[in-house]
């Protein structure tokens, strides 16, 4: 027996835009630019725009994606490229990212890498195969010129068709450093960014030339290179332990980013230490969970959602031909004084025991 035949309903079918401008008696093209929110669709009377988009919702009407990129030739979608999905500092970039396409009308499709660089490769080409319009980098090494317009958040290296998003280290450098100087520190210790860190060797190259401004000594036994990839605080924890185990004393550190500076926290307290009193931790980022730990952290501030703003503009007016190729953007850094830091605390003895025999010859 041969199975029954369904009727097909007019709700089974897919309502086209065809219909939804026979329902509310526009054209096609009225409709069309109503629906995508064009600059066409600036000029119609507001009651115009709700009758036609009251019609798309009573008549359930789902705009045909594919249909719409074979006609246009378009994807409306970006490539982001990321070393880690989830990382403090990268979801904030990519936050940023996510509103300006959405208020744009474009999707993103995101990768991590995790500085594999045969996995870097290869997820480019995915990218490219599923046809997105132009990239945006997140801490990523770029060593090629892409065949896209291309943006890179904390690019550094000069590549045809790549926008670098560059903080403005130095200025990030005097910031911290002058901070710790006019508290009275001296001997400060540094934990230097891994390699696989598109900022570290710039970031690094900015502190030693502060430091040699300022006077303040880079004590080899003071200093760590950090290395790894995971972007959290287990990783500054045992570069901590490691600096205090060296017996060579200090009474600020200043980390390559806030989650080493939150790992070193813990490092310090465990070892029956405080933080400030006996130690002053400056961070770097101002990532969320950084005015939250305990102490609340010192530290630069890079506007991140802001850069994974200015970051999807840039690249879009690129590939709307909006605005000339800008090889670079600079950022500014700002400096978040918080709980983590004070005046050494040899210092705050000498201080007290001063003020009090000027209170003892009154």
């Amino acid at each position: 027996m041969a199975p029954r035949q369904t009727k097909t309903t007019k709700n089974d079918r897919a309502v086209t835009l065809k219909a939804v401008a026979d329902h509310v008696g526009f054209t096609p093209g009225t409709v069309s630019a109503v629906l995508n929110n064009s600059a066409a669709s600036h000029s119609f009377p507001q009651r115009t725009k709700d009758r036609i988009l009251a019609a798309a919702r009573e008549l359930n009407y789902r705009p045909n994606f594919f249909a719409r990129t074979l006609r246009v030739k378009r994807t409306f979608t970006i490539g982001v490229i990321t070393e880690e999905i989830g990382d403090a500092y990268g979801s904030m970039v990519i936050s940023g990212i996510e509103k300006v396409l959405r208020q744009n009308g474009f999707f993103f499709l995101t990768v991590a890498h995790r500085h594999d660089p045969k996995l870097l490769e290869s997820y480019s080409h995915l990218l490219l195969e599923r046809g997105v319009e132009g990239f945006i980098t997140v801490d990523t090494s770029v060593t090629q010129a892409p065949p896209l317009p291309t943006v890179a958040v904390a690019g550094h290296k000069r590549l045809k068709g790549v926008t670098n998003i560059v903080l403005d280290h130095r200025t990030a450098a005097l910031l911290a450093l002058k901070h710790l100087k006019e508290l009275g520190h001296k001997e400060i210790a540094f934990m230097k960014g891994p390699a696989s860190s598109s900022d570290s060797e710039d970031r690094w190259k900015s502190i030693a030339q502060v430091c040699r401004l300022l006077n303040i000594q880079v004590k080899p036994e003071l200093t760590l290179k950090v290395e790894g990839d995971t972007a959290s605080p287990e990783l500054g924890y045992p570069y901590a332990k490691q600096l205090l185990s060296r017996g060579e004393p200090f009474t600020a550190l200043f980390a390559y980013n806030d989650s080493l500076a939150i790992g070193a926290i813990r490092a310090i307290h465990e070892a029956g230490l405080r933080v400030p009193e006996d130690i002053s931790i400056v961070g770097f980022d101002d990532i969320l969970s950084a005015a939250y730990c305990n102490p609340a952290l010192t530290t630069v501030r890079q506007p991140l959602e802001k850069i994974g703003e200015i970051a999807a503009r840039t690249l879009l007016d690129q590939i709307e031909s909006r605005s000339e190729y800008l090889p670079e953007i600079a950022i500014e850094p700002e400096f978040v004084v918080r709980k983590s830091t004070s005046r050494p605390r040899a210092q705050l003895l000498l201080e007290n025991e001063e003020e009090a025999q000027v209170v003892a010859k009154r």
